[in-house]
């Protein structure tokens, strides 16, 4: 299966709301890696790398986010897999 990189920003309530943890968890659990982390404009960034149909969902995931996240936009680029990583973590 193929592998691909993800480079996201996501606007909105998206901090404070366990965005990064739920994302976090998704993540390991779908053997993705990478990383997120909170920007000081409010914003959150992250890196998703694995398969396809992984990283896919996770950005999917991004959209919307978990229960209490207002997402107001999401920029994604999409970037050539790296392996760079060997785990999923939040900075």
């Amino acid at each position: 299966m193929a592998k691909t990189r993800a480079h996201v920003f996501v606007r909105g309530v998206v901090q404070g709301v366990f965005f990064r943890q739920t994302t976090l968890e998704l993540a390991r659990s779908t053997s993705v890696d990478g990383w997120i982390r909170n920007l000081p404009d409010g914003r959150v960034e992250a890196i998703f790398e694995g398969e396809e149909e992984a990283v896919a969902e996770i950005v999917e995931f991004c959209r919307h986010g978990p229960p209490r996240a207002v997402v107001t936009g999401v920029d994604v680029s999409w970037e050539s897999y790296l392996g760079e990583f060997c785990s999923f973590k939040a900075r």
